[in-house]
């Protein structure tokens, strides 16, 4: 019933923006907690954004808040993540992760369901 697949990724000079959008095809999207995850080679995945079912409330790491902005539309059933000022540090495979119970949304294991990922490259 949750099928995430991202899309947007691509390579970007410093300084630049991204938008990021993760689609769900399956049934379900609106009662949905929904999170943007990323990892870069030889790194852990790291948190990024995450935000609740309606929108209502958002949750940012320090690294991104500020330069980052996670969104959703739950009636195209697709989360984004606008990304500017980019910095070569910001290279890495970006997620989309959806959980369907509990309240936090800052650790992986949080979640139920992962996108495939797509690669987002910041040249310097």
């Amino acid at each position: 019933q949750v099928q995430l697949v991202e899309s947007g990724g691509g390579l970007v000079q410093a300084g630049g923006s991204l938008r990021l959008s993760c689609t769900n095809s399956g049934r379900t999207f609106g009662s949905l907690g929904m999170g943007w995850f990323r990892q870069a080679p030889g790194k852990e995945r790291e948190f990024l954004a995450g935000i609740t079912w309606n929108g209502g409330t958002t949750y940012y790491a320090d690294s991104v808040k500020g330069r980052f902005t996670i969104s959703r539309d739950n009636a195209k059933k697709t989360l984004y993540l606008q990304m500017n000022s980019l910095k070569p540090e910001d290279t890495a495979v970006y997620y989309c992760a959806a959980r369907s119970r509990g309240v936090g949304f800052g650790e992986p294991y949080e979640y139920d369901y992962w996108g495939q990922g797509t690669q987002v490259t910041v040249s310097s």
